[in-house]
């Protein structure tokens, strides 16, 4: 990766839906409709900030997250979605993004930054412990409601 990349807070519809394409590689489940009026509706009531990796004019990688606070982890920031576009992974760019949401978190009082990462990611769950040093701490579970 080159130093002209700069990592930009996407905050207009226009923007968020400039996204989608890459976003869509982490959340296929999603159509676009969907995605921008949840992420919309997210950053409405529930802080959510969507930040993009640009490099060479090229959205390459995003991360959402949000602030919070909780009486287990303190205050701290959840990353809700982390995705580097699959063919520019192993250039740092995760990294890149990750390092920036620490800083963001360090810079807004919060005390710590932690996320939840699906059991089949095996690759991603090394990218976190090893380069990025998290730590497994719980499970997360699920149960939709009917």
């Amino acid at each position: 990766m080159n130093d002209s990349f700069s990592i930009l807070e996407l905050r207009s519809q226009e923007e968020i839906l400039e996204a989608f394409p890459l976003m869509k590689q982490l959340r296929s489940h999603l159509d676009e409709e969907t995605y921008v009026d949840l992420v919309l509706d997210a950053k409405d009531k529930d802080r959510y900030k969507l930040f993009a990796l640009i490099n060479g004019g090229e959205i390459v990688a995003l991360t959402g997250f949000k602030p919070m606070i909780t009486l287990y982890y303190g205050r701290f920031v959840w990353v809700c979605d982390l995705v580097t576009d699959s063919k520019q992974r192993s250039k740092g760019y995760g990294e890149k993004l990750l390092t920036y949401v620490h800083e963001w978190a360090k810079s807004n009082n919060y005390e710590s930054v932690a996320l939840s990462s699906g059991l089949q990611r095996t690759d991603a769950h090394r990218f976190y412990e090893e380069k990025m040093d998290y730590s497994k701490v719980s499970y997360v579970f699920k149960s939709k409601l009917q």
